[in-house]
């Protein structure tokens, strides 16, 4: 037994006592490709479960890329997995014929065939971790692609020791280790591995920078690799305390509902902007079944439109199904699919009110009217109304607004648009299209409930049958 493998072990052993990787007694899931990286997680998973009481059993997945290479790998993996004396898994996937029908790239789509294989392996087994090969050089390649593309915070972090994945925790153990060392400790402790010809193609991004690009730069900086796993460890601690804090925000700040979320202009401007664009960023993932990777530009459009100076009233197409808009002093994102089943924006409505009912109820647009004969004879502010009933034509009709409704202000000469009415009062564009409006049967506006009532139907000192009318919040 080589002195490097028992640095190793010993690292591992560290690294997952500090990240509260695994617990004594857990079952965990080893993603083995058959290279010398997940060999080498095999080894020292193999080594650890007997001093640690872990159940490990070996997941391998042949993408089907390259035939004869790839069942070459998987038995290999296989007999190594038996010599160890733990269980095996594997799949066998035609990633090709998968590409070919979704259009996907390669890469994304190997990944997410073989991320959902590994969670379903871990459900079947009862394993609460996935434990991944990746190691410090792969770090590097992934901050360096991240970097060249664009990114922020959140992306030059790179990948993280640990995360969650619906009810798994993904685990990186090799994840401060290099490529090297790991070479080394296979050679020492005769592990077999696999070389993939695949990863000298330059077909692929992470090919690129890690043959061509990282070399060339590391002329510049012979520590490169150290410098960009480096700063995914200060950008990681720094995401994770930023995304805290917005979390925060988020509790404090945000009224959410199924399919919406809303929180007042001042509060976000108040916020400094690197919070301000996370918290947008948290509403949306929030919103959206899937993670929304929404571009800087879009985040800056919900951002700034925020602001005093921006328009009052504004709507965005934020992606994923979500609706950004501003409504005074409000911004709100909307889930698309809360406009379904009779809630959407242009679904008109209409209701007849017969002078022969006692009392009625209509509710609509998150308001409620109610009316009572010969009740109450004095209206107390304007979410009330009181008319006389023999001067208004039954039957009544209570309906959302439509192209061209004007209203005899009480008190005004002549006439003025609804949709006026409503800028003056600043309500919501959302709300408008499902405010109820009262007419009568001549259609003749008498009430926009909670704001003003025209001049028709006044009740006066020979009025004897009193209609009243309530303007309820729901």
């Amino acid at each position: 037994m080589g002195s490097g493998e028992d640095r190793l072990l010993q690292q591992v052993r560290s690294t997952a006592e500090q990240e509260g990787l695994w617990a004594k007694g857990d079952a965990l899931i080893a993603a083995v490709s058959g290279g010398p990286d997940s060999m080498a997680l095999l080894h020292l998973l193999s080594r650890l479960a007997a001093e640690q009481d872990l159940t490990v059993t070996v997941a391998h997945v042949n993408h089907g890329f390259r035939k004869a290479e790839s069942a070459a790998e998987a038995k290999m993996v296989e007999q190594y997995a038996a010599q160890l004396g733990l269980a095996f898994e594997m799949t066998e996937l035609d990633m090709p014929a998968y590409i070919e029908e979704t259009g996907m790239n390669p890469s994304a789509a190997s990944r997410e065939k073989r991320y959902a294989y590994l969670l379903e392996t871990a459900e079947r087994r009862g394993a609460a971790t996935i434990a991944l090969a990746h190691h410090g050089d792969d770090q590097a390649e992934t901050v360096m692609m991240r970097l060249l593309r664009g990114t922020g915070l959140t992306g030059l972090s790179g990948m993280a020791i640990k995360r969650r994945e619906k009810n798994v925790q993904l685990i990186r153990p090799l994840l401060r280790m290099n490529k090297s060392d790991l070479m080394q400790y296979c050679s020492e402790h005769e592990v077999p591995y696999c070389l993939d010809s695949s990863n000298n193609e330059r077909y692929y991004f992470r090919n690129v920078i890690r043959l061509d690009v990282l070399p060339y730069l590391t002329q510049f900086n012979p520590q490169l690799s150290q410098s960009l796993r480096k700063l995914a460890d200060v950008a990681g601690a720094e995401d994770d305390w930023m995304e805290q804090q917005a979390e925060e925000r988020f509790a404090e700040l945000v009224a959410s509902s199924p399919g919406e979320c809303k929180v007042r202009s001042s509060d976000l401007t108040s916020l400094p902007v690197a919070l301000q664009r996370r918290l947008i960023k948290l509403i949306l993932n929030y919103l959206s079944n899937n993670t929304v990777s929404a571009a800087f530009e879009h985040i800056e459009a919900m951002r700034l439109a925020a602001r005093t100076d921006a328009p009052s009233t504004w709507r965005f197409d934020a992606g994923a199904g979500i609706r950004c808009m501003r409504e005074y002093e409000v911004l709100r994102w909307i889930r698309s699919v809360s406009f379904a089943s009779g809630s959407a924006e242009n679904s008109d409505y209409e209701y007849e009110l017969d002078r022969s009912a006692e009392s009625w109820q209509v509710s609509e647009g998150g308001l409620t009217l109610v009316a009572l004969h010969n009740g109450q004879v004095k209206a107390k502010g304007r979410n009330e109304a009181c008319f006389d009933a023999e001067k208004v034509v039954f039957p009544l009709v209570v309906r959302n607004r439509r192209p061209g409704d004007r209203i005899s202000v009480l008190g005004l000469n002549g006439s003025k648009k609804v949709q006026d009415m409503f800028v003056d009062e600043k309500i919501a564009p959302s709300v408008r299209e499902r405010y109820p409006l009262l007419f009568d049967a001549e259609g003749r506006l008498l009430w926009i409930p909670g704001i003003r009532r025209s001049g028709h139907a006044l009740v006066d000192e020979a009025t004897t049958e009193f209609l009243f009318i309530r303007l309820e919040n729901e």
